[in-house]
């Protein structure tokens, strides 16, 4: 607490050594991170904007990974306030954050979200597993001839991976290593796949680090194109493109499905019901974190947090959903709602 209260006095009198808020530059909410998240909390910010006397919070769309650098480089009003992240914050990231002097953190977990594998409408829907995916994008895979030896991945088009899928060229823009997207991705759908092989998954016991590279290299002959952060722009591609896929979060498969479809992944579509009734095989929560120093110094902050964490945001009937969002149970809504009420702060051992 007092730890607190140092930190605090040290931002106030950082920002106040002109005369007032907007003397230091900062009379607005300043957030970063999770391009996936970031939709949700623009329409949370012009919400807010509209219905409070408070400045609208301006938003940067930088990747979960990049958020966090950003977040966790310091206290003051040179820094951001709020990191958006499609994955929760990382032991590292959390421990940079705390020699940075970034100590008091407040974990704020908004819902869930399905990652996609789409494509254009004017093509078919594609029918895939979770080691399809692993066999059409893992750097490294098992022999096709047989035996237990890994090769460089040696499949051209998504009928040599596996008969049943068509003849087509293995295309698919995808997040960067920054993205929370990305990390996402290679843990649910990577991995999973990449342990249908019997001896892949033993690898895990007895060599964690081949194990790791195995399941998480990600090809880089020109199958797989990091297509930065903007999800946006994937989903113009693959207009352009009826041949490719983009891997996004359902969000942006839900706000262009006049253009795209989901993949099936394992006999499950990406649907609003099916994830949040937990069917669909590849689905995350989502999360922003939040400087507890800054809360009684940036103006507005314990508001946005309010209305974020309000049912006609969050709830099953609520604005978010309409984006895409898959609500929280009511329960663990009322939970966290109450956690960030009372700026519950996080610790990691």
């Amino acid at each position: 607490m007092k730890k607190s209260i140092l930190l605090a006095a040290a931002l106030m009198a950082g920002m106040f050594a002109g005369s007032s808020v907007q003397a230091a530059g900062r009379d607005y909410i300043s957030i970063v991170g999770s391009s996936t998240v970031y939709p949700f909390s623009t329409v949370v910010a012009e919400q807010f904007g509209k219905s409070t006397n408070f400045k609208t919070p301006k938003i940067e769309s930088t990747g979960t990974g990049g958020g966090f650098k950003l977040f966790c480089s310091g206290v003051g009003v040179e820094n951001p306030d709020i990191s958006n992240a499609s994955r929760a914050i990382k032991k590292s990231e959390f421990d940079t954050c705390q020699t940075n002097g970034v100590k008091d953190i407040v974990e704020v977990k908004i819902g869930y979200d399905g990652i996609v594998m789409a494509n254009s409408k004017k093509s078919a829907t594609m029918q895939v597993s979770r080691k399809d995916i692993f066999l059409a994008l893992a750097k490294n895979v098992p022999d096709p001839k047989g035996g237990e030896n890994l090769v460089a991945n040696p499949y051209k088009t998504w009928k040599d991976v596996n008969p049943a899928l068509p003849a087509t060229k293995i295309e698919v823009l995808g997040p960067p290593p920054t993205s929370g997207t990305r990390d996402a991705f290679v843990e649910l759908v990577m991995e999973e796949g990449a342990k249908t092989f019997g001896f892949i998954h033993d690898m895990e016991k007895k060599d964690k680090n081949m194990y790791k590279a195995t399941t998480q290299t990600v090809r880089e002959d020109g199958a797989y194109i990091e297509a930065g952060e903007n999800d946006n722009l994937i989903v113009q591609k693959l207009e352009a493109n009826p041949n490719a896929f983009g891997i996004f979060g359902f969000s942006f498969l839900d706000q262009n499905a006049d253009m795209i479809q989901g993949s099936i992944v394992e006999g499950e579509t990406p649907t609003f019901e099916n994830i949040a009734a937990g069917k669909y095989p590849v689905s995350r929560p989502l999360f922003f974190y939040v400087k507890k120093a800054h809360v009684d110094v940036i103006p507005g902050i314990k508001e946005y947090l309010g209305e974020f964490t309000s049912e006609k945001a969050w709830g099953e009937e609520g604005y978010l959903a309409d984006k895409g969002m898959i609500p929280m149970p009511k329960a663990e809504r009322e939970k966290v709602a109450k956690d960030v009420k009372d700026l519950k702060t996080i610790t990691m051992k």
